[in-house]
């Protein structure tokens, strides 16, 4: 059986995930709904689906997720019962029909090769519900660091709720609990999958909804997403250094820097400085330096509301 838990806490579009799972084929699952304290009352929705698949509702007086999302999620997956697969589903996201009938297809090819980690491909959709990316999909096997090196290099993308992980994992291993469980789903997917690979299953899908009511969504929290990102790139050269390639260190170090462009310190610059030195080596640390001096020189160029005079000469210059 496969245990689906929604953290719980949002209304506004419950509806569509709760009817994605009515209209699932294959009725293998129980759902666990934990209402993280919300102000939206989702008992009156619930009662319209209390006949079309098997779940269990709880209330927690006190609300985690808006101080640590990783601890929501740990206590709404204590409520699972004997479930040996579960998926944490975004309480705004949407399964297609087949995606526990596709599952059980493939789960004679998931044990054979000692699977932890199951990934569907997905669509990401608006607040309409309209479709808004291309369909992700993924090589049926692969190790986590090459995810990893796939996403931050802009060749794919990835939320907590595509995956089924072996729960026995989950729990041995837990997730890291990072600034908004903020790349916390990216660090489960390598370390739940570890030693083995992540198995694809690209005939079924998830909708991913990205909104102003989505943690992805929501510019406000840029900063905590950044730190949070600081956070994930020491834990990944600190812990993991040895099995990453060149490549694989070269796109995490891309997607640093756009973190610390975004929050510059000196602290920050030190950290990109020695990570670049210590992962790859002293000609990337002089090419981040050269970087950086760009990036200074178009800030000032702004500042002055001369950049796009500068830019256009220098287009033509260079015939760009």
């Amino acid at each position: 059986m496969i245990a689906i838990v929604i953290p719980y806490y949002k209304l506004e579009f419950f509806e569509a995930t709760l009817q994605s799972l009515t209209s699932q084929t294959d009725k293998r699952f129980k759902v666990y709904i934990g209402n993280d304290a919300s102000p939206e009352n989702p008992i009156l929705l619930l009662d319209k689906f209390k006949d079309a698949f098997e779940y269990s509702y709880h209330y927690f007086e006190s609300n985690l997720g808006g101080t640590s999302l990783v601890k929501q999620w740990e206590r709404c997956i204590e409520l699972t019962d004997n479930e040996e697969w579960m998926m944490i589903l975004g309480d705004d996201d949407v399964l297609s029909n087949n995606v526990v009938e596709q599952f059980y297809k493939n789960q004679e090819e998931i044990s054979k090769q000692n699977i932890n980690v199951v990934r569907f491909s997905t669509k990401v959709i608006n607040e309409k519900g309209e479709v808004v990316s291309d369909k992700f999909d993924h090589p049926v096997l692969e190790k986590g660091q090459d995810f990893l090196a796939r996403k931050f290099s802009k060749k794919t993308r990835s939320s907590l709720s595509e995956y089924l992980f072996k729960k026995e994992i989950v729990k041995q291993k837990n997730f890291r609990n990072l600034p908004l469980a903020w790349h916390s789903d990216d660090l489960a997917v390598l370390e739940f999958s570890a030693p083995n690979f992540i198995y694809s299953i690209n005939d079924a899908h998830l909708l991913i909804r990205v909104s102003n009511l989505s943690i992805t969504g929501d510019s406000s929290s840029n900063d905590l997403k950044n730190q949070a990102t600081f956070d994930f790139v020491k834990i990944l050269f600190t812990d993991y250094s040895s099995v990453l390639t060149r490549f694989q260190s070269k796109a995490i170090l891309n997607k640093l820097e756009v973190a610390f462009f975004n929050i510059p310190s000196f602290q920050n610059y030190k950290t990109v400085h020695n990570y670049h030195f210590k992962q790859i080596g002293f000609v990337s640390a002089i090419n981040f330096q050269l970087r950086l001096i760009k990036y200074r020189i178009i800030l000032i160029l702004k500042k002055l509301n001369i950049f796009q005079a500068v830019y256009t000469v220098y287009a033509k210059i260079f015939n760009k």
